[in-house]
């Protein structure tokens, strides 16, 4: 843990840890990679399922045929056709018919390729366990707006890998699978890994060779906090936030080198090689120039705010682009900091996350 600490998590990498851990600890997430849980979760199996294959027809304005997915008593309720479903039994329930397209009838969704074995059965265990949703979850009630809850650490087999709760869960899962983690990594390929994480580049061979020789216990320790403290560290972990940033060194329409962005995105380089805290980097980015005494670097943050298009063609209507550039800079604070698009409710509420358009 002493080590991992040393390790500066960063605004631009918090995405993909995200991913690469919930991808591990919560398989179903994903519904293509889906199981059939002891318990199905209708936040995490039956909701994502739903909003892929059926809220295109049978959420909010669209109800064809009078059907409406958006809670559990609308789903009772059921359309022109019925009774949506039974409670106990997916066997007897409308909406598993017509998924299968049992009956006579078309099978859904219409026009589109038929949801799989797999996300049919967990459907249809979920209708057998009851149909029950979470209170308080609606059907935009996605699981990031729900509070997490620490986790039981689960059983594992192994009892030596493992050096950290979130090994447990890994592990588990590689067990549930018949898998086996893979060996421990040499020393030099280890070296190769690390130092292409922290700064995007391949060790040199004097690296190498000194690493090979150290043989203390610290020879690790001392190559984190090496790369740690050069400066293509803040290069290597500015790539991702720039990308997510919409950063360019042009105007995104008609020419290059005219917007003195890279000023900014050297900023964000400076921020994270000094290790600057995060509430930090987003305030500053957000509303440095608003600070009290907004020093020149504060000012220059804002300028993530700025990367956006610029549409310097005569025939522009500048209270168009105005707005244009609004909507964007929306979309992409709440794209970066909330994780969430906006760009939906720019035209109507949004339909699938519980954003109104007001």
């Amino acid at each position: 843990m002493m080590l991992r600490n040393k390790i500066r998590v960063n605004c631009g990498q918090i995405p993909i840890l995200f991913a690469i851990f919930f991808s591990s600890v919560f398989p179903s997430f994903a519904i293509g990679q889906a199981r059939l849980s002891p318990q199905v979760d209708y936040i995490r199996e039956v909701l994502p399922i739903f909003k892929a294959h059926c809220y295109q027809c049978h959420s909010g304005a669209q109800t064809q045929g009078g059907l409406s997915l958006d809670a559990r008593p609308l789903m009772l309720k059921g359309g022109v056709s019925g009774i949506t479903l039974i409670a106990g039994s997916g066997a007897k329930s409308l909406l598993v018919e017509r998924i299968l397209g049992h009956g006579g009838k078309s099978r859904m969704p219409l026009g589109f390729a038929p949801i799989s074995d797999l996300q049919t059965s967990i459907v249809r265990k979920w209708i057998d366990e009851g149909a029950a949703i979470p209170e308080g979850a609606s059907v935009k009630k996605h699981w990031a707006y729900v509070k997490p809850m620490r986790a039981k650490l689960p059983k594992t087999v192994g009892k030596t890998w493992a050096r950290n709760p979130i090994d447990a869960f890994i592990l588990a899962r590689l067990e549930k699978e018949k898998l086996k983690p893979s060996l421990a990594a040499d020393k030099i390929t280890l070296l190769r890994r690390l130092t292409l994480d922290l700064t995007g580049l391949p060790p040199t061979l004097l690296e190498a060779n000194a690493f090979l020789a150290d043989k203390s216990s610290l020879a690790y320790e001392n190559t984190v906090d090496r790369l740690l403290a050069s400066p293509r560290y803040g290069e290597r972990m500015a790539l991702p936030w720039l990308d997510t940033a919409r950063y360019a060194d042009s105007n995104g329409f008609q020419q290059d080198g005219d917007t003195y962005q890279y000023v900014w995105r050297d900023w964000v380089v400076k921020a994270l090689n000094s290790n600057l805290p995060f509430d930090q980097f987003a305030i500053q980015q957000l509303a440095g120039d608003l600070l009290p005494n907004a020093t020149d670097d504060q000012k220059i943050a804002t300028g993530f705010n700025r990367c956006h298009l610029l549409n310097g063609e005569g025939g522009a209507i500048a209270e168009e682009q105005r707005n244009v550039i609004l909507f964007d800079r929306v979309d992409v604070t709440t794209t970066a900091f909330l994780g969430a698009t906006m760009a939906c409710a720019q035209c109507h509420d949004h339909k699938y996350d519980p954003l109104t358009q007001k």
